[in-house]
């Protein structure tokens, strides 16, 4: 198993220059991580290459965008849709795996029984749609790269939740129910539409980076040829260090639901490494995204971020401005010490504790230890003046820009293929 390596000091100015590439592989969201690398390479003067998922008609066919939905994305951009995992993908008769789940009903969901030889086909008809249209980007790619550029192939791939009713009331009740509307996350997982969600992610957040590395090999090794360099960079989550009474520790939100996938992208790039390819999968600390809604309590972890600035915040006066837009967001009689206070409580609790070990990662939850997460979140939240208006969404800023800053310099040549960023070096990033 990987052991956790973080990424200490600030990385040097990489050579990427005007000119040189960066391909996002995956499409780019508002208020994610990777508009801080995305942030990075435009001020190195550097081309953003931008692409799709595709869109899904109401008869669940993909598509690349429309001259409408285009209208508004800066090019260079290669409309194919890159669209990844089997969940809306017919088998041989027509039928996709979400068409299997659509009767399934909150009293019998433990019940459902799943034709997993169907399930299958549509896995490998999915697999040869990815693998195909990835082919069709890279030709197109290949036009958006002038001689002489280096390259920085940038993952976004992530996610894989089958897009059926059923699937958002059992991750609500998973993730954020207490009392008798709670699901223990092994319950979930043990289920056939668990094991089918966690065949799903690691199709689409690992097996991606797999096709991505392979399938751009010919015009990784014609670059490299021609002396421009050529690197990997994605996406990981494996918890990571935050200051916890004065200490930066290894801490994790529980249960991760896309862990498992994660540890397989890992063990991808340690292949790709071991065979000379530049990458590495950076396990970035915890930010609230517009995908995390559903994950109440992942953000408890943000909250010591306060005291990392304190602390480590190379840019003072940056620091001093983040800290103050934050101290605006909070009701006038609350501290930035009562939050530390607190956080460090959390973390330091065996409740916490038990659902936080690094070798038992990703660990699955029980109820007690969610109870406690989701208070925890409460009573943070219930600190502000405004419950939409979180420090939360300020430091999720500072996190993602300062990780945007170390993927970007450190993949020219990577410490090593799994790194960790935590918030010591978010703070000297600033």
């Amino acid at each position: 198993m990987t052991q956790v390596f973080p990424l200490r000091e600030k990385p040097a100015l990489a050579p990427y220059k005007k000119g040189d590439v960066l391909v996002l592989f995956g499409e780019l969201f508002s208020r994610g991580y990777a508009n801080g690398l995305v942030e990075e390479a435009e001020r190195r003067g550097m081309t953003i290459v931008r692409a799709t998922v595709g869109r899904r008609e109401k008869d669940g066919s993909l598509r690349a965008l429309t001259a409408e939905e285009t209208a508004n994305i800066p090019q260079p951009f290669i409309n194919v849709p890159l669209e990844a995992g089997f969940d809306m993908e017919p088998d041989s008769k027509g039928i996709t795996p979400c068409d299997q789940l659509k009767d399934v009903k909150l009293s019998d969901w433990t019940e459902a029984k799943l034709d997993w030889k169907s399930i299958e086909e549509s896995h490998q008809n999915s697999i040869v749609r990815f693998k195909k249209n990835t082919e069709l980007f890279m030709k197109e790619l290949e036009k958006h790269i002038p001689t002489g550029a280096n390259v920085v192939f940038a993952h976004l791939m992530a996610g894989g939740v089958p897009r059926t009713k059923i699937i958002m009331p059992l991750l609500n009740r998973t993730f954020k129910g207490t009392g008798d509307r709670h699901i223990p996350s092994q319950t979930l997982f043990d289920s056939e539409i668990g094991k089918m969600c966690l065949k799903n992610f690691v199709e689409v957040t690992a097996e991606t980076f797999r096709h991505l590395v392979e399938i751009s090999a010919p015009l990784r090794k014609k670059l490299e040829s021609q002396g421009s360099h050529v690197s990997y960079t994605a996406y990981g989550y494996h918890g990571t260090e935050v200051l916890i009474k004065g200490q930066y520790k290894w801490q994790t939100y529980t249960p991760y639901f896309q862990g498992w996938a994660k540890m397989d992208l890992e063990k991808l790039s340690e292949k790709f490494s071991k065979e000379g390819v530049h990458t590495c999968v950076y396990n970035c600390p915890e930010i609230l995204t517009n995908s995390s809604s559903v994950f109440q309590g992942v953000e408890v972890s943000l909250y010591p971020l306060l005291a990392a600035l304190q602390i480590d915040g190379a840019d003072r006066k940056h620091t001093e401005q983040v800290l103050a837009d934050c101290k605006k967001l909070l009701k006038d009689d609350v501290t930035f010490d009562q939050i530390i206070k607190f956080t460090d409580d959390y973390l330091t609790n065996n409740i916490t504790l038990t659902h936080s070990k690094y070798d038992l990662w990703p660990q699955n939850s029980d109820q007690k230890q969610m109870e406690f997460m989701l208070a925890s979140s409460d009573h943070l939240i219930s600190l502000h003046k405004d419950e939409k208006q979180l420090i939360t969404f300020v430091l999720s800023e500072v996190v993602f820009k300062s990780c945007g800053y170390v993927m970007l310099h450190d993949s020219w040549a990577p410490k090593a293929p799994v790194s960790w960023i935590g918030h010591d070096l978010v703070a000297k990033c600033m």
